[in-house]
């Protein structure tokens, strides 16, 4: 649409509207100028590996570097699931995690978590779904597309019906980690007693501005990460190295602009969410990490006759030029997902525009 020449604003996707760091970029500049621009080994460098490591209190051993969180969870899948085996996934849930788990021969089992429940998964629910093909328990915190975040007494509590099977381990994907507004805990350490049955999925890509860098990593224990190295090996290798030199700057640099945009994503939070609110048809919880909100769009639907939450995302695309994402792409039907990882003034023009056009349905 926009190269047919159409005005349209996008808040759509998942990426952080400011820089890389200029030291991260300065960092990768020194490591290609200085040659290091060969093959790493499969599990990423030393150095690397070390730092992220060093961070999460584990040995070296048990970090994987993977080309983006994305890879880590493929990786994860791969080398674990048998055919049939089945993964819990709560919905609303990132779009590629149901088809990561079936690209690897297993099912994925969803588990309808709405905004009632704070888009959360409860252990009454996550119990009636347990099988003994059950393999993976998929958790995201803070989460995209909902911004939710579990309190360590909500992840001890799931910890509690896992005691009951020890042959399901949980994924925890904290790549939101530092995109808080609330205090926020990693599995790893809410649960510390199942950290043998935990792979934790972070990376540089959100909170740093890193996205095209592709660097992620895996925390498991050493057979795992033994296992998804291998898997590793035969798809890409090792990540890329200058990449891999850029995101130890960013973990070991002076991080003070985790603080300044974190609290520039919360400002627009607070405006899109009051916003969002005001309008007649829209319910906008507020999230409490991430940079997204999903709120209900069922009123509008109603007021506008819509037959589902794509129709009227697509709608609104065709009618004023914002693209927002339909709850359904994430498993759940009835919302949208805005992302405010976008500046002041497109936020404000897109708001704008979401509020006039609704007021046609009046």
């Amino acid at each position: 649409m926009r190269a047919a020449g159409r005005d349209v604003i996008a808040l759509s996707t998942g990426e952080p509207d400011f820089p890389t760091p200029r030291h991260v970029v300065e960092a990768a500049h020194r490591a290609a100028l200085a040659g290091q621009t060969r093959y790493t080994a499969t599990a990423g460098t030393p150095e690397l590996r070390d730092v992220v490591a060093a961070r999460a209190g584990v040995a070296r051993g048990e970090v994987l570097i993977s080309t983006g969180a994305k890879q880590v969870l493929a990786n994860a899948m791969l080398a674990t699931l048998d055919p049939g085996d089945e993964v819990i996934i709560p919905a609303p849930f990132w779009s590629s995690y149901v088809d990561i788990v079936t690209m690897a021969g297993g099912c994925a089992i969803t588990v309808p978590c709405p905004m009632s429940a704070g888009f959360k998964l409860s252990p009454e629910a996550l119990e009636q779904v347990i099988s003994s093909k059950t393999r993976w328990l998929m958790l995201n915190s803070p989460s995209n597309p909902t911004g939710a975040v579990y309190s360590a007494d909500e992840l001890r509590a799931l910890a509690e019906v896992l005691a009951r099977y020890p042959h399901i381990w949980v994924i925890s994907d904290e790549i939101y980690e530092h995109l808080n507004y609330v205090p926020v805990v990693s599995f790893r350490q809410a649960v510390p007693e199942m950290q043998g049955r935990t792979l934790i999925v972070n990376g540089v890509s959100k909170a740093w501005s890193m996205t095209g860098w592709r660097i992620g990593w895996g925390i498991g224990s050493k057979d795992l990460i033994s296992a998804m190295t291998a898997v590793q090996g035969q798809v890409t290798s090792g990540s890329c190295s200058v990449s891999q030199a850029a995101a130890l700057a960013a973990l070991t640099e002076e991080d003070r602009h985790l603080q300044v945009r974190r609290a520039a994503f919360l400002a627009r939070r607070d405006r899109l969410v009051d916003g969002l609110n005001r309008i007649v048809g829209i319910e906008c919880p507020t999230p409490d990490g991430a940079f997204y909100v999903f709120p209900s769009i069922v009123g509008l639907m109603e007021r506008g006759n819509f037959a589902s939450d794509a129709a009227f995302c697509t709608w609104l695309l065709n009618e004023v030029g914002v693209a927002i994402v339909p709850g359904r792409a994430f498993g759940l039907d009835g919302h949208a997902r805005i992302s405010f990882a976008y500046s002041d003034d497109e936020l404000a023009v897109g708001l704008a525009r979401i509020s006039g056009v609704v007021d046609r349905f009046c």
